[in-house]
């Protein structure tokens, strides 16, 4: 792990897993708080590490230090629940010595009831002996190679500070005034970080940058029309959003997110039936199973039903609108719109 100023969430990350690994490696880049002291209980392991400006340089000098056979890394503000520790002291025991990365499920939010609402999937677990290295100053990951298993085990990400830190967006920005050469992988996450400070402009410029590389991991080139949307719905542009929708399609069959996207935006204008075509496509759509990329798990579930339900009614058409509720209620049993819904329709249809 790498840490800085994490007092809030690094023991209970550590309490979550310290059972099931051999060895803890914790690399401080500058923590001003308890973050050591608490660390201090689970492990000896603690070095500091002056920080560059570099998350790459910082996680391969801590995976410099590993003694195992495998590796496994962890955010500060992740957790492992008590079946995900479980599963992961099985893999150790049944563990194919020929394998070189497993992977694990990352969710990235979850809903009130604590189901997962959005994921991707990243490496976790890497063979110590192949030395596999960070790459990437800001949002960096890890270059893997050879024989890789998809695994069902769940990182959970749980924050506790809910702000928009400044500090990739300085790094960023320091690079560009210094003349840094950007790739497309750094292009695309320098509009992440201008999209997620609302500097709109910016962030569309950066996306088109890194489109017309035409380079880049097919699931950001997907991801950025997404974005690229998103920027246009804000500045008002409903032309271009609807223009980067449909450019997805382009790199894969069309996602369900998108197919959302395209029908809430029929929504608006009163277009029932045309809106009624995309989010039957979305909901037709088979659920992928190791999606690597953003994965919204609301538009392959509940959602198009819930929007099919409020199409048909204004449709008139209420005994397709309650089936498609229904559906949506088997995903989302307590939610108040479904609820509401189940009793107006019950109310017309009797």
């Amino acid at each position: 792990m790498i840490v800085k100023n994490e007092e809030e969430v690094i023991g209970r990350c550590l309490k979550s897993v310290h059972e099931v690994v051999d060895e803890i490696i914790i690399v401080d880049t500058g923590s001003t708080d308890r973050t050591k002291e608490i660390c201090s209980e689970y492990t000896e392991k603690i070095y500091d590490f002056e920080w560059i400006n570099d998350f790459a340089a910082a996680r391969n000098f801590a995976f410099s230090l590993a003694t195992m056979d495998y590796l496994f890394w962890l955010d500060a503000d992740d957790v492992l629940q008590t079946e995900d520790s479980e599963k992961i002291r099985e893999l150790k025991e049944t563990l194919d010595p020929t394998i070189d990365s497993i992977t694990m499920v990352y969710c990235l939010a979850q809903d009130e009831q604590g189901n997962m609402t959005s994921s991707n999937r990243r490496n976790r677990i890497v063979k110590r002996l192949n030395h596999f290295q960070w790459r990437g100053f800001v949002h960096e990951y890890l270059e893997v190679g050879g024989k890789i298993s998809n695994s069902d085990i769940v990182v959970y990400h749980k924050p506790m500070k809910s702000h928009v830190s400044d500090r990739n967006l300085t790094i960023y920005n320091s690079r560009l005034e210094r003349g840094d050469h950007f790739s497309p992988r750094d292009l695309y996450y320098f509009a992440n970080e201008c999209l997620d400070h609302r500097l709109y402009e910016q962030a569309v410029e950066y996306y088109e940058k890194f489109l017309d590389t035409n380079q880049g991991w097919i699931e950001d080139k997907i991801a950025a029309c997404g974005k690229l949307a998103d920027c246009f719905h804000h500045l008002g542009n409903k032309e271009r959003e609807s223009y980067y929708t449909l450019k997805s399609f382009e790199y894969d069959t069309p996602r369900a997110e998108f197919c959302c996207r395209m029908g809430f935006g029929f929504m608006q204008q009163n277009e029932w039936e045309k809106a009624v075509f995309w989010y039957r496509l979305a909901s037709e759509m088979t659920r992928p199973n190791d999606n690597w990329g953003f994965f919204n798990h609301a538009c392959w579930t509940w959602l198009p039903h819930l929007q099919l339900c409020v199409c048909y009614y204004r449709l008139g058409e209420y005994l397709q609108a309650y089936k498609h509720n229904e559906i949506a209620r088997q995903y989302i049993p307590d939610n108040e719109k479904v609820l509401f819904n189940r009793r107006l329709l019950e109310g017309l249809l009797n």
